[in-house]
């Protein structure tokens, strides 16, 4: 075995050979040759699943273990060769199975006390927040997660510290100013950091919008446009992220006007407003079920995003039925590789394991790609019962696996394959099941799957463990009169037809419990079944439309069933899909969908193989569609390059018994796709028609300045506008400095208390004035002679200022204790007679209690703030009882004192006060009927609604 040191220039050429070989097989005919420094995508061709073959035949080569991370990092041979001159030498798939934990002669199964599943399911749960309060009550330290972060790492996450973790970036995000009901967007890749803070941006009231981060540099400019379009709609101010895309989203600044801050989980557990004080004190929000709980942007939106605006009601509903269907329950594992920002792997295996109490085991995408065998060996080494993948992964396992030493591996526990996001091929589950039965597959758990993101995730699913139905039909009368005749031959059978007259389509399975389907006709009337039109659905998971579209949303609906875009028949009331709507070509009176005809000019000699696209134009003379078909290659001789064009045509008069209108030969890359590797044909025809296929791919660093040079007229006309408030500002802090400073030369140099209010209150009124913010007064007149407890609402750093330039009279601020440990603030606020009371001491708070009685006793009023602290969120808070407790013991009268308009002036977590109008409303005083419980509440609650009745903000108790 050569050694995998490389060191001289033989070593390169071996590598540079490898490289050339499978160039050749993916592209007969392709002219150029590899060199250390040529990129690998843009002049090699080489996309991802291309890379992931070329790793594997330098692995089995070299005898080395290249790092995961190569298939991501390297592009070019020279990058290559460097990650082997780093690699230990030994068998990848021996290793592979160390970093598994597998004993190839034994099954090797996982255990764990705090990780045997518990009776019962969260069934009264009405939102995913109650959901995760039902397994804390019952199991929190048991294991929700098992992320296998790399070969010999495997970190876990539990119950509460999904828990601990969602609190502090709620309480960060709350700093950042995020409100209930904004959207804050989530770019992250796999790891554990996504679940923390998904559950964080619900804690706060927030709705989450996952977003996919970049893959490779070639694609960074069309990346962060599109991703720049989705945060224009979402109007997300807060973006999470992580290091290495940080600066790259800078970008976004000018794109998205609304963005505020772009952070990384990180810089979020370490803010200020994160610390354990603030995290203890600060509430989480009472979600309801119609609230928002995801919004679900589809894989190819572009410049107007369709993002599925889906509430934890739609959520649930999906989760719950497809677990009835698929009779998921606590003791079943899930095993994936799915990104978790595409809903099949956000809300199928992850929502649906946290809800279910299943041990959700993951890994990352990159993982899976370069060595799909570490999937295989998950199932193995924990047991695993459920998955969910597209096709392409199935196909993917075949082509590396089939042939491969995989001795010791068993496959038995595994009942549920689902496979579904992209068509279901028939051949692959059959090479599938017959490349892993001596391995104790069923051919039973394999499962094709139906679902879209407008109806959550899941929509049809078959019995499990019957295994795949194939229905072989006729296919003239299906793409001529759209009847799906059954051919000769009992349904369901597996039997490949060469003649090309019978097409097998895969069953779906039924509609989940509780949803209906329907097939319909260009005019909307219902078909009959196995007669194919438009499938449309309706049920609980089914989304009330698309978020800030509501154009897009209109055309969703039709008579109170959602239209799901794609063509389709039943059959015995199961779901038989042929292909989308909008990718319907309508030529000769026949319907003909793209699919078949891709798949076979993708086999021709020098067409890159999944890079090609089908598609309608329509011909603005005759009024009929024209047939295009777009196919990239690297041929660049004439003679081969027509040869190619013959035998497309060949191809397309086999499948449709129609030529093409225009065939073109386009350059790698020029066919466009989504980020789960879908063609994007609408865009494909765009560019087509605009003549802007194949326009070459520019070097990252002038993709990035292009970026920057796009977005700064937005940043520019962002910086203008808010230009006036940035100098209202700076007006506001200079008067404030030099009123400060006096007020505290005064508060520390006259001698009374009368005297030092009567300055603060004058400085407070001319500042007032300064800062251009009318204050409305109503009330003083209520004012009780004698002595009285004041209570107030609590919204802004400003309202201590308001209520001094209100009041004429000194009056106590009770604050809380932490004040105290800035020494001058402390100073002058004791010097206007605050009095410091713990928040979380019980003993002390008893203690204090005694202080506030004997200060009640003196005749200066005690002015309590009875919600105890405030934030950037609007609503009136639960009032503490401390006020209503001294006013019944002293027998002095309550009286509500409202302000309105300080939390728009100075809000929680910002620097930069606004002008506004203020306002401070006293009401009439409240006399305690007793001191027992209930009249201290019924006290409370009376102060409460005259303040909520005025202070201008909703009752944030009833959220």
């Amino acid at each position: 075995m050569p050694t995998p040191h490389l060191a001289d220039p033989h070593d390169a050429a071996q590598l540079l050979a490898l490289v050339d070989a499978l160039v050749r097989e993916l592209h007969p005919g392709a002219m150029r040759r590899a060199t250390l420094d040529c990129a690998l995508d843009r002049d090699l061709g080489l996309d991802s699943l291309s890379r992931v073959e070329l790793l594997a035949r330098i692995e089995r080569h070299y005898g080395v273990r290249l790092p995961t991370t190569v298939l991501d990092s390297a592009e070019t041979p020279r990058d290559l060769l460097a990650a082997l001159a780093d690699a230990p030498a030994g068998s990848p798939l021996s290793q592979t199975r160390r970093a598994a934990g597998d004993a190839p002669a034994s099954i090797s199964t996982v255990t764990d006390p705090v990780s045997e599943p518990s009776a019962g399911m969260p069934t009264g749960a009405a939102t995913l927040l109650e959901v995760l309060d039902w397994h804390l009550a019952r199991h929190p330290e048991r294991c929700h997660v098992r992320f296998l972060a790399g070969d010999d790492e495997v970190e876990t996450l539990s119950h509460a510290e999904l828990a601990n973790g969602a609190r502090t970036f709620a309480a960060a995000l709350r700093g950042q100013g995020v409100q209930p009901g904004d959207c804050v967007a989530l770019m992250l890749p796999t790891g554990l950091d996504f679940f923390r803070s998904f559950f964080g941006i619900l804690f706060a009231g927030a709705v989450p919008v996952p977003m996919y981060p970049p893959a490779r540099p070639a694609q960074i400019e069309e990346h962060l446009r599109r991703q720049a379009g989705i945060l224009r709609n979402c109007a997300a101010p807060v973006l999470i992220t992580f290091d290495r895309v940080r600066p790259l989203a800078s970008a976004l600044a000018g794109l998205a006007p609304e963005l505020v801050h772009v952070t990384t989980p990180a810089a979020l557990a370490a803010s200020p407003a994160a610390s354990a004080p603030a995290v203890a004190s600060a509430p989480r929000h009472p979600a309801r079920a119609r609230e928002l709980a995801l919004i679900q942007y589809t894989s190819g939106s572009t410049g107007d995003p369709k993002g599925v605006a889906l509430s934890h009601a739609n959520l649930l509903a999906n989760i719950r039925a497809w677990g009835l269907a698929a009779k998921v329950e606590a003791r079943d594992v899930c095993v994936s590789w799915l990104p978790l920002y595409h809903d099949m792997g956000l809300i199928g295996t992850w929502l649906g394991s946290l809800y279910h109490g299943c041990t959700l085991v993951l890994m990352s995408p990159l993982d899976f790609l370069a060595r799909p065998e570490r999937w295989l060996w998950a199932i193995h080494h924990y047991r695993g019962t459920v998955t969910a993948a597209p096709n392409f992964a199935y196909e993917l396992c075949v082509k590396r696996l089939a042939g491969t030493d995989l001795a010791g591996l068993d496959l038995s526990s595994w009942r549920l394959a689902a496979n579904g996001a992209e068509p279901v091929n028939p051949d692959t589950l059959e090479r599938f099941a017959h490349a892993f039965a001596p391995y104790g597959l069923r051919a039973g758990s394999l499962t094709p799957v139906y679902g879209l993101a407008e109806c959550s995730v899941g929509l049809c699913v078959p019995p499990p463990g019957r295994g795949v139905r194939i229905d072989r039909v006729e296919r003239t009368p299906l793409t001529r009169e759209g009847h799906a005749l059954v051919a000769d031959g009992a349904a369901g059978t597996g039997t490949n037809d060469d003649d090309g007259e019978v097409l097998r389509l895969v069953s779906c399975g039924p509609p989940l419990p509780g949803h209906e389907l329907r097939i319909v006709d260009a005019e909307g009337r219902p078909l009959p079944e196995r007669h194919v039109g438009e499938l449309e659905f309706r049920g609980p998971s089914a989304t009330a439309g698309y978020y800030r579209n509501p154009a897009a949303s209109a055309a969703l609906f039709h008579d109170g069933w959602l239209v799901t875009g794609d063509h389709a028949y039943l059959a015995d009331g199961e779901l038989y899909i042929t292909g989308r709507a909008k990718e319907l070509i309508i030529r000769a009176g026949r319907n003909l969908y793209p699919y078949d005809l891709e798949q076979a000019i993708g086999d021709l000699p020098g067409v890159r193989k999944g890079c090609v696209a089908v598609f309608g134009v329509s011909d603005p003379t005759s009024g009929e569609e024209r047939l295009v078909v777009v196919a990239e290659t690297r041929l660049e001789d004439q003679a081969e390059r027509q040869a190619l064009e013959a035998g497309i045509v060949a191809a397309a008069m086999t499948q449709l018994d129609l030529a093409p209108d225009a065939i073109v030969l386009a350059p790698p890359h020029a066919v466009l796709k989504t980020s789960s590797g879908k063609i994007r044909r609408a865009a494909v025809r765009e560019a087509w028609l605009a003549g802007r296929l194949g326009e070459p791919v520019r070097a990252a660093w002038l993709q990035v300045l292009r970026l920057h040079t796009a977005s700064l007229a937005g940043r520019i006309g962002k910086r203008a506008r808010a230009l006036p408030g940035v100098l209202y500002a700076v007006w506001a802090w200079a008067w404030f400095a030099p009123l400060a400073t006096l007020a505290a030369i005064g508060i520390i140099g006259l001698p009374g208390l009368g005297q030092r209010w009567a300055l603060a209150h004058r400085l407070a009124r001319l500042y007032r004035w300064l800062c251009a913010c009318p204050l409305r007064i109503e009330g003083l007149d209520k004012l009780p002679a004698g002595n009285c407890i004041l209570v107030a609402n609590h919204a802004s750093y400003i309202d201590g200022f308001v209520l001094a330039a209100t009041l004429p009279h000194p009056v106590r601020f009770i604050a809380k204790t932490e004040l105290r440990a800035q020494p001058l603030l402390r100073t002058l606020l004791e010097r206007m007679g605050t009095v410091f009371v713990d928040r979380f001491d019980t003993r002390q708070s008893l203690e204090d209690a005694r202080t506030l009685a004997t200060h009640a006793e003196a005749g200066v009023p005690l002015l309590f703030f009875a919600e105890g602290t405030f934030g950037p969120e609007e609503g009136l808070r639960a009032f503490r009882l401390g006020a209503f407790q001294v006013a019944a013991r002293q027998g002095l009268p309550v009286v509500p004192v409202a302000l309105a308009g300080t939390r728009a002036v100075l809000r929680s977590g910002g620097w930069q006060p606004q002008r506004g109008r203020l306002g401070v409303r006293i009401c009439a005083p409240l006399q305690p009927a007793g001191k027992d419980w209930h009249d201290l509440l019924a006290l409370r609650d009376a102060v409460r609604a005259c303040i909520l009745a005025h202070c201008g903000e909703h009752d944030a108790l009833q959220d």
